[in-house]
């Protein structure tokens, strides 16, 4: 994953994965990544993998499965295809000040409280 033509006065980004689709009234955060250096626009391959060495410095905390890194998308079968919504956040401080065991929805309320500008791009994915 890369991005480019952050805003001026970008100090970090964050990244996050939403799957508002999935049936369980507030969809599924897939990932959540924040305090990513802004001298950085890209991530190496399986970087949500947390269970290899990170070589950016960044934090990944709790998603809707219970634990950090990415979680992949996994629509029930015969459901109909899932919007995966990927979000880069530029933001305006250096660290959000949260720790790997924030929700999603903490991160979220500190994202918009920091965004310059975003960047979406949706997937589609069913089983």
């Amino acid at each position: 994953m890369h991005w480019s033509d952050a805003p001026s006065g970008t100090k970090s980004f964050a990244i996050t994965v939403y799957d508002p689709d999935a049936p369980t009234g507030s969809g599924w955060w897939h990932w959540v990544v924040f305090n990513i250096p802004s001298s950085i626009n890209a991530l190496p391959t399986d970087f949500g993998n947390v269970s290899k060495s990170a070589t950016t410095a960044a934090i990944q905390s709790i998603t809707d499965y219970g634990k950090t890194g990415f979680g992949g998308a996994c629509p029930p079968k015969g459901d109909k295809a899932h919007r995966y919504i990927f979000t880069v956040y530029a933001l305006g401080v250096d660290k959000l000040g949260l720790d790997e065991k924030a929700s999603p929805a903490l991160v979220g309320f500190m994202l918009n409280a920091n965004t310059l500008a975003k960047a979406t791009l949706v997937s589609y994915y069913q089983r």
